[in-house]
C-alpha cells in the first residue's frame, strides 16, 4: 500500500503571537505539519519537518507560514505542505460594573497550505451566555441560562486580528462571560442575559450577519454549542457561508 500524505502531529512548542496592540504574546501551540509527496520521500519527512519547525521557534505565526511551507515542500519534493497550529490566547477584560481586571482564555487556531496565496484560515472559540427565550416566556420568574461556545472560522481577504474576531463573537450572545466578577457585575450580566434571550440559532444567525458585512472576510463557518443546564445534551447550530450563497441563488 502506498502513502501519499505523511508528517507530524501535536508537535508542542512555545510560540510568539503578534497582538493587535503591537505587543507579542508568549503561549504554547500544538502544531500539525503534513505533506503530499512521492512514496520514496516519506521516510525522511519527520526529520526534515522537525528541524524546520525547531529552526523557526519561537516565532511561528501566520507571517512566516508561507516561507516555512515553501521550505517543507522544496526539501521533500512535495506537491503540497499543510500546517495547522492550535493554541490558547489570552485577552485582558474588565468587569462591566466594577472594572475588575482579569485574563480570559480563548482557544484559537491558524491553518494554511503551500498552495494558498492569501491569508491563513483563522479559528477562534469564544464562550458566551445564552438564555432560553421559551423558558423566559413560560416561567413566572427566572429562565434557564448556560454557557455556550461560539466557534468561528474565517478565510480573511486581508489581515484580521484575533481580538476582533473574538469581540465579534462575544457581542452575539445573551451576555459575555468573564473570568472574574464582583457582586454588582454578577447582577449586571444576569440581567443582561435575561433581557437578551437567544436560542443557539439566533446566535449563529447574528454572527453570520456580522461576518457577511465584514469587507475583509470571504468564506466563513460558525458553530454554536449551548451546554444546556436543564437537559442532558447540548443544543447546536451551524452556518457555512457556502450554503448561504446557494440559498440566495
Amino acid at each position: 500500500m502506498s502513502l501519499h500524505t505523511a508528517g507530524i502531529n501535536n508537535f508542542t512548542c512555545p510560540v510568539r503571537i503578534p497582538q493587535k496592540g503591537g505587543d507579542v504574546q508568549d503561549t504554547v501551540a500544538a502544531i500539525s505539519l503534513v505533506a503530499r509527496m512521492p512514496q520514496d520521500q516519506i521516510e525522511s519527512c519527520v526529520d526534515v519537518m522537525t528541524k524546520l519547525l525547531t529552526r523557526c521557534l519561537p516565532d511561528i505565526h501566520t507571517g512566516n507560514f508561507p516561507a516555512l511551507l515553501t521550505q517543507v515542500r522544496e526539501q521533500l519534493q512535495a506537491q503540497e505542505a499543510r500546517l495547522s497550529m492550535r493554541f490558547p490566547y489570552f485577552i485582558a477584560k474588565t468587569a462591566p460594573v466594577s472594572g475588575t481586571p482579569s485574563l480570559m482564555e480563548y482557544q484559537c487556531a491558524f491553518s494554511a497550505s503551500s498552495e494558498d496565496t492569501g491569508e491563513p484560515l483563522l479559528t477562534i472559540a469564544a464562550p458566551v451566555t445564552t438564555l432560553c427565550p421559551c423558558s423566559k416566556e413560560i416561567s413566572s420568574f427566572g429562565a434557564h441560562n448556560q454557557r455556550a461556545t461560539i466557534t468561528l472560522s474565517v478565510q480573511p481577504l486581508a489581515l484580521i486580528w484575533l481580538e476582533d474576531l473574538i469581540a465579534m463573537a462575544e457581542s452575539c450572545g445573551s451576555s459575555e462571560v468573564y473570568a472574574l466578577l464582583k457582586r454588582p457585575d454578577e447582577k449586571y450580566v444576569t440581567e443582561q442575559a435575561y433581557t437578551h434571550p437567544m436560542f443557539v440559532e439566533d446566535v449563529a444567525r447574528k454572527i453570520a450577519q456580522q461576518v457577511m458585512a465584514h469587507a475583509d472576510i470571504g468564506w466563513f463557518s460558525v458553530g454554536v454549542e449551548s451546554f444546556e443546564s436543564i437537559h442532558n445534551h447540548s443544543a447546536y447550530a451551524f452556518v457555512d457561508s457556502r450554503d448561504l450563497k446557494k440559498e440566495s441563488i
